[in-house]
């Protein structure tokens, strides 16, 4: 349980810190619209933090560890929230900047974070499943 409260206190200084950067990289560059910089706290703090104290009230009653689709969760869900905050964060900072982007390079930071949605997907599931493994094995 240790573990799940780390990683998630982990989340939330990340997702502080992003909140942070949003209100004062855009104050910096005296910017006033909306960019993809203001989801990245929200992001962090629901998908990172909340999750894993949930992930923590689920582990202080069963063993979570032993089953495989647990571990593959914790590999997946992680990277997964890492690469769509990291990919919310550089379009945020192009919108902020207002850099030209060419198509191509646009549709890379579109389907990154794709990719980073479908590994959270994937690993929302996978947690799931070894949650009804745990009720399973209770019977």
């Amino acid at each position: 349980m240790k573990k799940y409260l780390n990683i998630s206190l982990i989340y939330a200084v990340a997702a502080m810190a992003g909140g942070v950067f949003y209100r004062e990289f855009t104050k910096y560059n005296d910017f006033t619209g909306v960019t993809a910089l203001g989801k990245v706290h929200g992001h962090l703090f629901l998908l990172g933090m909340v999750m894993f104290l949930i992930v923590a009230l689920f582990a202080s009653h069963n063993d979570l560890q032993q089953f495989k689709t647990f571990r593959v969760f914790l590999g997946v869900y992680n990277i997964g929230v890492s690469l769509t905050a990291v990919m919310l964060l550089v379009r945020g900072v192009t919108q902020v900047l207002n850099l030209p982007l060419s198509a191509g390079a646009s549709a890379a930071i579109s389907g990154i974070a794709g990719i980073g949605h479908i590994l959270l997907g994937a690993g929302i599931i996978l947690l799931l499943v070894t949650l009804k493994k745990t009720e399973k094995s209770e019977a």
